[in-house]
């Protein structure tokens, strides 16, 4: 058979583009598809297998039904065929192509070889038309909007993500979230269509034909959340913004049996000087009053895996090649002797996570991460408190994500090259951020939509932090569409919502309401951090920020208010200043960002 099934990206993009698709609407894709066809399909004379999953047969093609993108086909003398099982004689055979009209689909046919070059074309444009109904083509995508450009819509996307799996640019958790996601889209579409035409044989305003009308507005309604995920799947700018909720099961050792605690030390080599200086600045500082058990390492991922709760890892100057993910489950400390430039760990190899931390309290220091060929993130924070502190963080796809419940700390530290955001912060978490660099990635921060009711308010401090030359936006925080609707009917009450009585500076005798820059003062706690006139470029972004988050928790707060009033539950204090606030953003810098300080995505 002619071999097409390695056929590179730019080969498939471009006879999509170019030849079979163009611009056509999803509705549109059989006529386009037939019409190509037409043109480069020898119409019979060529022979090819017909391969399903339990047979595959020799069969001649006498004429091709291109509008219905079916072939009709002959069964070949002498008779061919491989099956799995023994009952395919070629009466059965007959039988079934005669129950099929002797008219097969044309992506169940595999052209057979021919030196002479006449059916090269011809096995090349079905290769096309079976990619592209096997990988491609949903189900329901002729009843999505049809008014855009299918290719750009769906087949660019689409194929971009089927090379990405292929060429393991994309993590396997992610992968099998993919096609956990895909069939389950399948099965409530097959559902919703076989409700869809129960509905039309029932009779007018019956009460069944009622029930099988909520119950189609469900399916409908669930098949449109699984078809928003699977879109931010294929979306290559926006897989590694949403990501997919990686569950970390690290199992912690606790404490050593013995109770002991151990440094490790890791060294490609061990020399006197280095031992002599190790001695002095780390292992025998104070007195101690007990001797302190030392163990030695050539590679940090191996003191990783080593340690126990209370373990300190000591990493000497050198350059680290690791291959495996540095799991931290319990309390440990990982530090680095010396400048981070001098201590650098690089993982290479298409894996997972760089640093895995499920620990209730990891410190890490003075190391230099370096990520190459990476498919997931450089530090996954799942649970427990993580502090970064004098680090350099080199990405490869995200930088740090903080998961729900967890809490980071990074100080003095530079991360940069992430092409999703250098710092995810989810719902629920908690993120202490100063002194550092960010810079050089996709979107600095990114904070994830925590207006869902399932979702807890993070807690974010920023303080003097330089966020700098990104591609998007310094800060960006990602909500649902539904939230600028929201704000939109918020806005004719805002005026009582958004005050509070309280005596202004100068105006003894004076009451007024608290407005919005007042209120972010008081939210941020440094009192003067906005004022009106004359405002810097990075006053501006952090007063920008604060502004959203308060607004965009103060919605959180009015839907919460609104769910429990429909239950029956009122709340006593309607001020926004007795809500807990959450937010401090202060001194930070924002410079030369693509897309400016600060900006919201909605989904």
């Amino acid at each position: 058979m002619f071999q097409t099934s390695h056929l590179l990206f730019y080969e498939r993009f471009r006879a999509y583009q170019d030849y079979i698709l163009a611009d056509c609407k999803a509705s549109e894709v059989r006529e386009f598809t037939a019409e190509f066809l037409e043109k480069v399909l020898e119409p019979s004379g060529w022979r090819a297998v017909w391969h399903t999953n339990v047979f595959e047969v020799l069969v001649e093609v006498t004429d091709v039904d291109f509008a219905a993108l079916k072939a009709v086909v002959r069964l070949v003398d002498p008779y061919l065929c491989e099956s799995q099982v023994s009952t395919f004689t070629v009466e059965c055979m007959r039988e079934l192509l005669d129950l099929k009209g002797q008219r097969l689909p044309l992506q169940e046919l595999w052209v057979v070889f021919d030196g002479s070059g006449a059916f090269d074309q011809t096995a090349l444009a079905i290769e096309h038309v079976r990619f592209f109904y096997q990988n491609i083509w949903r189900s329901w995508d002729e009843e999505e909007e049809d008014e855009y450009d299918y290719f750009v819509r769906c087949v660019e996307p689409r194929l971009r993500l089927h090379y990405d799996i292929l060429e393991d640019r994309v993590p396997s958790g992610l992968v099998a979230d993919y096609r956990s996601l895909l069939l389950q889209c399948e099965d409530i579409y097959r559902s919703f269509l076989n409700l869809r035409s129960s509905l039309s044989a029932c009779d007018s305003d019956s009460e069944q034909e009622n029930i099988s009308m909520v119950e189609g507005l469900k399916l409908y309604s669930e098949m449109e959340q699984l078809k928003q995920k699977l879109k931010l799947i294929e979306n290559p700018l926006l897989r590694y913004v949403f990501g997919y909720q990686k569950n970390s099961n690290i199992q912690a050792k606790g404490v050593r049996p013995n109770g002991q605690k151990v440094t490790h030390v890791v060294s490609p080599t061990m020399m006197t000087g280095l031992l002599q200086a190790l001695l002095r600045d780390r292992l025998c500082q104070e007195p101690c009053h007990e001797d302190i058990e030392v163990q030695f390492h050539s590679d940090p991922l191996s003191a990783i895996n080593s340690c126990y709760e209370g373990d300190t890892v000591i990493v000497c100057p050198g350059h680290y090649v690791v291959h495996g993910t540095f799991s931290i489950a319990d309390s440990i400390e990982l530090e680095g002797y010396g400048l981070p430039d001098d201590i650098v760990i690089e993982k290479r190899g298409k894996g997972d996570t760089f640093v895995d931390c499920t620990g209730a309290d990891v410190k890490i220091s003075s190391i230099k991460f370096v990520q190459h060929d990476a498919v997931e993130g450089i530090l996954i924070i799942h649970r427990g408190r993580t502090t970064v502190e004098n680090c350099v963080l080199q990405c490869e796809t995200t930088g740090v994500t903080v998961r729900t419940s967890a809490e980071f700390v990074m100080k003095t530290s530079d991360l940069y090259g992430a092409k999703g955001a250098g710092v995810e912060i989810y719902p629920g978490s908690t993120c202490t951020l100063s002194d550092n660099g960010i810079h050089h990635c996709k979107e600095g921060i990114l904070i994830k939509d925590f207006l869902d009711e399932h979702y807890d308010v993070p807690k974010i401090s920023m303080v003097h932090n330089v966020i700098h030359n990104n591609e998007g936006y310094g800060v960006v925080l990602v909500k649902p569409t539904i939230f600028s609707d929201l704000q939109e009917n918020a806005r004719d009450g805002a005026e009582e919502n958004k005050a509070v009585e309280t005596q202004m500076s100068g105006e003894a005798d004076a009451a007024g309401r608290v407005e919005l820059e007042e209120l972010i003062e008081r939210t941020a706690g440094k009192a003067g951090l906005c004022v009106r006139p004359g405002l810097s470029e990075q006053v501006e972004g952090n007063c920008e920020i604060v502004s959203e988050l308060v607004a965009a928790s103060t919605q959180k707060g009015q839907m919460k208010k609104k769910r429990l009033s429909e239950l029956g539950i009122t709340q006593a204090d309607d001020n926004l200043m007795s809500q807990e606030m959450f937010v401090s953003i202060v001194g930070n810098q924002f410079k030369w960002n693509g897309k400016g300080s600060f900006g919201t995505f909605l989904f």
